[in-house]
């Protein structure tokens, strides 16, 4: 659709939902939603709730623009509703979401598709427990993100206390080995590949206080790794958005090791767009202001 036809429909941003990540999604909201305005376009909020499609179908509107993370929202759930209601919205669609939210399921198609990965297992509540071989490893929930309920364990009581930290907001967790390196991400908007970003957390972790507090993060670009690594980080990028079937944004998490060489974390469908976010920062590198970038997630209804 064009975006001259866009101008005469109304847009609802859903933001708010019923995740850990709430409070971030009504930031990230309210971004869009003045974007949008600023435009011209007709937009209006829609808080997520258990009644959301109550709220959808009061509001009337033509578009929907999801600006979800977590659970019910970026998992999938919100998007078979707005199919099933009828209304194109935008963002990847119900695959790409679902398959992307859990951790082990992504890891399994990074697999399938020989996309380095680091090895892992997954767990569930009251199940036996593999042996660990080595030390630290990562334990985090199967679904969730902004680093909530994630533990480095550099032993096996630290691995009990994370495990059972972690299953606070899952009933499956994810035991992942620990790789040492620069963590960066990859942007991918409408198929375009941004410019890698370099993060490097204050406090030495990339925890929920350094994604969303303002200078407790540094975002490095372009990142500070070889040409070959960040060539494969970028082909490794375009590859997830055509694995998981992303339609419009994605973000991939990786990291680079000492010896350069590049392991895929995680893939967001629905990054943060908050002012300390990283894709609107990965836009601006390429020369794409914060209005260009909701523009261009719009052509790819």
């Amino acid at each position: 659709m064009l975006i001259s036809e866009l101008k005469n429909k109304k847009i609802g941003v859903l933001c708010g939902g019923m995740s850990t990540e709430k409070e971030i999604s009504l930031k990230s909201g309210k971004a869009v939603l003045n974007s949008l305005k600023q435009m011209g376009f007709k937009a209006v909020a829609i808080k997520v709730d258990k009644n959301a499609a109550q709220h959808i179908k009061q509001s009337k509107i033509d578009i929907a623009f999801p600006v979800l993370h977590g659970v019910y929202g970026e998992d999938g759930a919100v998007q078979g509703m707005l199919e099933i209601m009828g209304i194109p919205y935008v963002g990847c669609g119900i695959f790409a979401s679902a398959a992307s939210m859990d951790k082990d399921i992504t890891k399994k198609l990074l697999k399938t598709a020989k996309l380095n990965t680091p090895d892992w297992f997954s767990l569930k509540q009251f199940q036996e427990i593999p042996q660990i071989k080595k030390y630290p490893v990562v334990v985090k929930p199967a679904n969730g993100g902004s680093t909530i309920g994630i533990t480095v364990a550099k032993t096996y009581a630290a691995f009990l206390k994370a495990a059972k930290n972690a299953f606070k907001y899952d009933k499956k967790i994810i035991v992942e080995e620990f790789v040492k390196g620069k963590e960066i991400t990859v942007a991918v908007c409408g198929g375009q590949v941004l410019p890698i970003i370099e993060i490097v957390p204050k406090g030495g972790f990339y925890d929920y206080k350094a994604k969303y507090q303002k200078g407790c993060a540094s975002h490095i670009i372009p990142a500070r790794i070889s040409k070959k690594s960040e060539q494969t980080a970028k082909k490794y990028a375009a590859k997830v958005y055509e694995l998981f079937d992303c339609r419009a944004i994605c973000r991939v998490d990786m990291i680079v090791d000492m010896t350069e060489k590049v392991w895929i974390l995680e893939n967001n469908t629905m990054p943060g767009m908050t002012e300390t976010s990283l894709v609107p920062d990965a836009a601006k590198a390429a020369g794409l202001s914060f209005n260009d970038l909701v523009l261009r997630l719009l052509e790819h209804l």
